[in-house]
């Protein structure tokens, strides 16, 4: 009970932490904004001097919305992919979701422009197949092991990024629409991205939540949900997609951003366990601040340059993939 209690305000002071930067957030950049005056704008729907209405409604708002929402979305599906293949190294990153999803929307972007309202779907089409080929390449008689999804998923990156690397030479001119995408950026990423995406998203994360009585049997092991009449195929596939949907309509909008769904579960489980009941919040809600720092640090910090999210997560991501190899935490 103890436990219980706990871990709950963890939860809960986390969401009010993720509240409190995000209006933080909105108020950095170029031009300062005052958190009274974001307030004001926010519940009014204008400043009273109006000078601030259209950066924080069409500028700083959505992007930080869209890094709520696609944190938050990346850190369910690499919680949920780590039940699935049952070791705390997979991530939609290393297990070739993102590589997969991001060559099938690169091959709009760059050869089928017309068709974009289509990229939703081509990036959910990729992560699938990039995901069914990890898994098939992993799967062992004995199980699935870490070395096999590390293995398996450099595998598939590699060929997702010689088919990325083929697009980006064969349609060289149409490249530098696309470099932002293809580093993960949020920059000029507006209300058009946001209203993209979200209804998306609720619908990954209401399903998520139904999705966490499955997590925490298949986390248990195959015999022990077997025992329980179970299906342990049909809840991996279940899981598999719904993981690979979030991670794809994320990709779909912001490009390739690693390592989120690696270092947020992680997080999330030293907090307040392995329990999905509670895990799996936990990491939507740090998840969410993770990305949003990420972001907000990448547009401040080198201001006037604005570098993606998806690298500076790569320079952060990256340490602690091998810190967790190096302490053999899976």
């Amino acid at each position: 009970m103890i436990h219980t209690t706990r871990s709950r305000m963890i939860i809960i002071t986390t969401f009010v932490v993720t509240i409190v930067v995000a209006i933080i957030a909105v108020g950095l950049g170029s031009v300062h904004i005052s958190v009274p005056n974001i307030l004001t704008t926010l519940l009014n729907g204008h400043d009273q001097e109006g000078v601030y209405t259209t950066i924080i409604w069409d500028i700083r708002l959505p992007r930080v919305l869209l890094a709520l929402i696609i944190g938050a979305s990346i850190a369910i599906s690499g919680a949920l992919l780590q039940a699935v293949m049952g070791n705390p190294l997979a991530d939609p990153g290393l297990t070739g979701v993102t590589s997969g999803a991001a060559a099938f929307v690169l091959l709009i972007l760059l050869a089928n422009p017309e068709l974009t309202h289509f990229i939703p779907l081509a990036a959910f089409v990729g992560g699938l197949i990039a995901a069914a080929i990890v898994y098939a390449l992993a799967w062992r008689r004995t199980g699935i092991t870490p070395i096999t999804i590390i293995l398996s998923g450099v595998a598939v990156n590699a060929l997702c990024g010689g088919v990325i690397g083929f697009l980006s030479i064969l349609y060289s001119d149409r490249l530098p629409s696309a470099v932002q995408w293809m580093n993960g950026s949020l920059a000029a990423k507006g209300n058009a991205s946001l209203h993209m995406i979200y209804l998306y998203a609720i619908i990954g994360w209401v399903l998520s939540i139904f999705a966490i009585r499955k997590a925490n049997i298949i986390r248990l092991g195959d015999q022990v949900a077997t025992n329980l009449g179970e299906s342990v195929t049909r809840i991996r596939i279940m899981l598999s997609i719904l993981a690979v949907f979030l991670a794809a309509i994320s990709v779909a909008a912001v490009g390739m951003i690693s390592f989120v769904g690696l270092i947020v579960p992680h997080m999330a489980r030293l907090l307040v366990g392995s329990d999905y009941k509670y895990m799996l919040p936990m990491s939507m809600a740090l998840g969410a601040i993770v990305l949003l720092i990420a972001d907000t640090g990448g547009r401040t910090l080198f201001a006037p340059l604005d570098i993606p999210a998806g690298i500076l997560m790569a320079v952060i991501g990256g340490p602690y993939f091998l810190y967790l190899m190096r302490k053999k935490a899976f």
